[in-house]
């Protein structure tokens, strides 16, 4: 099996993505329907992405 092609840095810091998840949350107010929660677990998956990206950086 090959292996998996590097996948690129985040395009945004995670305070910026953070900031875009408190504001979805923050907007709501409520249950999140099904389009927030996909647009949601994004959001988590790019700011993991980031805040690993800058760890590795600072290190």
């Amino acid at each position: 099996m090959p292996p998996s092609p590097p996948v690129p840095g985040p395009a945004r810091p995670a305070a910026v993505v953070n900031e875009e998840i408190r504001a979805l949350l923050e907007r709501t107010r409520r249950r999140l329907s099904d389009v927030e929660r996909a647009e949601y677990e994004q959001l988590v998956v790019e700011w993991e992405a980031a805040v690993r990206s800058e760890v590795t950086t600072a290190a």
